[in-house]
């Protein structure tokens, strides 16, 4: 398959672009595939409700299609032709929260999107992006566009260009050059099909965020091993390089010289330089421990490059002190490295 590409980087409203936005939606009214940027992670699209589009980004990712996929809106009335219920408290946190990196599992009312876009389930998740080329692409179109991360399935996702092209080039329609996706992780996702609300999937939108629009709203993190996973990321492998990865806590000082570390990367913050040994090869993921944002933004971009290097055998990660604003970040890291976890004085 050809692979065809568009580059709408910037400010795409400095140029007529409309003849590619017309291929773009030709591709997508005919059954095709196409990557395009948001926000969060690069999203590989498709028509929610053509089930043979749907059937090729299962195929196209090695996705298993159990796995839930996210229908990605550019107006909230778009919601009336596919779910139903939608409580005033959700109506809330879409008014403060969209566009932006949150998603919601809503009940589904069915006979519109086609079966497999929902895994068979009675719940839809669904998000509008805030990203400018992601946001023009869906308005444009006026579809409601499935799009899982636009990888390989148990990969890190992509969050540039390159990133997308390595891993999905001959196997997709097209792919949309649309710059660095700003927050680097994929959306929150929030079951909002009863209540309290769960966080099925932490993302860069927090609990105490969502709390502080309704109060007492949570109840909880939800279980990331259901049998059938009502949200991505909940199930199967994810996020994982080729290159084995170990999470490293409490570090406090350098690790012992003695060990051949050559082959070994470390991806910490800028200011605990001090702590990787001096063989080791060093990748800055932050400024700092408490530059969360930064991690967010970076971390796929490091996972994805330690494969690009053929010196690097194994890496250690900085692990975060747990709280409210690093959910996230570990949520991933820990699923990238199988729940590979070390103390500093263990290396």
């Amino acid at each position: 398959m050809n692979t065809k590409i568009w580059n709408l980087q910037q400010d795409i409203t400095q140029e007529d672009n409309t003849y590619i936005y017309n291929e773009i939606k030709n591709i997508f009214e005919n059954g095709g595939l196409v990557a395009i940027p948001t926000e969060t992670v690069y999203g590989l699209g498709g028509d929610a409700r053509n089930e043979a589009a749907i059937k090729k980004i299962y195929s196209a990712k090695g996705r298993p299609s159990d796995n839930p996929l996210i229908v990605h809106i550019h107006d909230i009335k778009q919601l009336e032709c596919f779910t139903q219920h939608i409580t005033q408290e959700v109506k809330t946190l879409m008014q403060r929260f969209w566009p932006g990196p949150i998603s919601f599992i809503l009940p589904l009312k069915k006979g519109y999107l086609c079966e497999s876009v929902s895994g068979g389930l009675s719940s839809i998740a669904v998000r509008m992006p805030s990203h400018p080329v992601g946001r023009k692409v869906l308005k444009f179109v006026d579809l409601p566009i499935a799009a899982p991360s636009a990888n390989l399935s148990g990969r890190p996702s992509p969050t540039q260009f390159e990133h997308v092209y390595n891993d999905l080039n001959q196997r997709i329609d097209g792919i949309i050059d649309g710059d660095q996706s700003e927050e680097g992780l994929e959306s929150t996702v929030l079951d909002c099909t009863q209540y309290p609300f769960k966080i099925a999937r932490p993302g860069s939108i927090t609990k105490t965020m969502i709390e502080s629009v309704l109060p007492d709203s949570i109840s909880s993190v939800e279980d990331l091993n259901h049998e059938k996973p009502i949200a991505p990321g909940m199930k199967y492998k994810h996020y994982a390089p080729d290159t084995p990865i170990t999470i490293v806590q409490s570090i406090y000082k350098r690790p012992s010289s003695e060990k051949n570390w050559q082959d070994t990367a470390f991806i910490f913050p800028k200011n605990k330089r001090d702590l990787v040994p001096k063989e080791a090869i060093f990748m800055p993921l932050c400024e700092n421990e408490k530059d969360i944002k930064g991690a967010n933004r970076h971390l796929y971009q490091v996972l994805h490059d330690i494969d690009q290097n053929n010196h690097i055998n194994h890496a250690y990660i900085f692990g975060f002190e747990n709280n409210d604003d690093t959910t996230a970040i570990m949520n991933r890291m820990l699923k990238a490295a199988n729940y590979t976890v070390v103390k500093g004085e263990e290396l």
